[in-house]
C-alpha cells in the first residue's frame, strides 16, 4: 500500500482513555434515544439540532467564517442570516448541506466512503464558489501559511500523487475495521487533512469524513458523533498538534500519537459537555411544558418556546421546523402565525418587525427559565482523561 499516516500504536493509556469514552458514549447514546421506558422523549430533536447547528459553526469558525449561533440556525433551517455576510452565509449553508448528507449516508448500510463521496460532500461544501473547484482534485502545489505571518508552515504532497493516497485512506479505512471507530476516524481526519487533495476546504472536508465515518457506527446520532466543535474552542490546540505530526511537508512516517491523543481527550471532554446537556435540555422542556399548560397553550409548542428560551430567534418557517422535528406535525405557514400570536397574547413572546421580516424574541418569563438551569449548573468538569486513566490503573494495580 501506499504510505499514508498509520495508526499508533495502541497504549494501556489509550485503551484505557477509549474504554472512558465507550462508558461515555454508550450513556449519551441511551439519554438521547428518541424513545424511553416512559415514552417519546420530543426534547431530542431540539438537543440534536442544536448539535449540528454547534458542529456547523466551529468547524466554519476555524476556517474564519464566524457567525453567531442564531445565524447559524437559521442557515441550518435554510432560513436567511441577519449578521453573518453573504459569504459566510453560503458557507454555513454548504457545511449544513454536506452534514446532512452525512446523516443520510451513515443510515445506508451498503454505502461506503470512496473518492466520489469524498468529491460529492466536497462540492456541496464549496458549490457557491466554483473558482475553489468544489469536487475536484486540485491540480498543482499547495502550501498552508501562517495566517498572520505568511509564514509557509505546510507544504501537501505533489498533485500527481493525490489519487493514489486518496485511495490508501480510504483503503486503511476498510481494512483496519479490527481497529476502535474512534481511531480509524481520526485517522481518516488526519491523513485526508495532510494530502491536502483540494484547492481549498480541507480542513472542513477532513472533519467531516471524521464525523462520517464515527456516524455510521451508530451507537450515537451523527450530530452527536463530532467532535467539531470541541475542535472549534481549542483551534490553536488542533493547529500545534497537526504542526508537530505534519513537520511541515508530507511526512506519513512520523507518529501520529500526539494526534490521536488529541482526538481521544476531545471524544471525551464532548461526550461530557452532550450529557450535561441533555439534562439541561430535559429540565428546560419540562419547565417550558409546566408553563405552556399553565398558559392553556398546547403541548407541541413546547418546542418553540424551549428554543426562544435559550436566546434564539423564531421566526414561522422556523417555528415549523421545530414543530416537525419534536413533534413530528408538519403545519401551513397560518397556523403557525395563528399558534406564534396566541403565544405572544400570552406574553411568552414578544413580536418584532412585520410581515415576512417579522421574528420573535423570549419575554423575561421564559428567558428566566433558562438563567436558573444556568446558574445551577456544576463546574465544569475539564480534566484530562490520560491523567484520569493514569490514576485509575495506578489505584487498580495499589488494590
Amino acid at each position: 500500500m501506499t504510505a499514508i499516516f498509520a495508526p499508533p500504536e495502541l497504549g494501556t493509556l489509550d485503551r484505557e482513555v477509549l474504554r472512558l469514552i465507550d462508558e461515555l458514549r454508550a450513556d449519551l447514546g441511551n439519554r438521547s434515544a428518541e424513545r424511553s421506558e416512559m415514552g417519546p422523549r420530543r426534547w431530542v430533536g431540539c438537543l440534536r439540532r442544536m448539535a449540528l447547528a454547534r458542529a456547523v459553526q466551529a468547524s466554519n469558525s476555524i476556517e474564519g467564517y464566524n457567525a453567531s449561533l442564531d445565524d447559524v440556525v437559521a442557515a441550518v433551517d435554510g432560513e436567511p442570516t441577519i449578521e453573518a455576510s453573504e459569504e459566510t452565509s453560503l458557507a454555513l449553508s454548504g457545511y449544513r448541506d454536506a452534514m446532512t448528507y452525512v446523516m443520510q449516508v451513515a443510515q445506508d448500510l451498503d454505502a461506503e466512503v470512496d473518492e466520489g463521496l469524498i468529491k460529492a460532500l466536497h462540492f456541496m461544501m464549496l458549490k457557491h464558489d466554483l473558482a475553489r473547484s468544489p469536487g475536484r482534485w486540485r491540480g498543482g502545489w499547495i502550501g498552508v501559511r501562517h495566517e498572520h505571518s505568511g509564514e509557509l508552515v505546510y507544504e501537501g504532497p505533489p498533485a500527481e500523487a493525490i489519487p493514489e493516497l486518496v485511495e490508501a485512506m480510504i483503503q486503511q479505512l476498510r481494512e483496519d475495521d479490527a481497529l476502535p471507530a474512534l481511531v480509524r476516524a481520526a485517522m481518516a481526519h488526519l491523513n485526508l487533512v495532510m494530502i491536502h487533495p483540494f484547492r481549498d476546504g480541507n480542513g472542513r472536508m477532513a472533519r467531516c469524513l471524521q464525523t462520517l465515518v464515527l456516524a455510521r457506527e451508530g451507537l450515537v446520532a451523527p450530530a452527536l458523533s463530532s467532535i467539531e466543535e470541541y475542535l472549534g474552542h481549542n483551534t490553536r490546540a488542533y493547529y500545534d498538534v497537526l504542526a508537530e505530526v505534519g513537520a511541515g511537508r508530507w511526512s506519513p512516517q512520523r507518529d501520529a500519537g500526539p494526534w490521536l491523543r488529541l482526538c481521544l481527550t476531545a471524544h471525551h471532554r464532548q461526550a461530557k459537555t452532550h450529557l450535561r446537556r441533555i439534562e439541561e435540555t430535559e429540565r428546560l422542556w419540562r419547565d417550558c411544558a409546566a408553563l405552556a399548560r399553565a398558559k392553556g397553550l398546547p403541548e407541541r409548542v413546547v418546542g418553540g418556546l424551549m428554543e426562544a428560551a435559550l436566546g434564539f430567534r423564531l421566526r414561522n418557517p422556523t417555528y415549523r421546523s421545530i414543530l416537525a422535528t419534536t413533534a413530528g406535525e408538519d403545519v401551513s405557514e397560518l397556523t403557525a402565525s395563528r399558534e406564534l400570536k396566541a403565544i405572544v397574547d400570552a406574553g411568552l413572546l414578544q413580536a418584532l418587525g412585520e410581515r415576512r421580516a417579522r421574528y420573535y424574541l423570549a419575554e423575561p418569563v421564559l428567558t428566566d427559565l433558562q438563567e436558573q438551569i444556568r446558574r445551577e449548573r456544576p463546574p465544569r468538569e475539564d480534566y484530562d482523561p490520560y491523567v484520569k486513566a493514569q490514576q485509575g490503573l495506578q489505584l487498580t494495580l495499589e488494590s
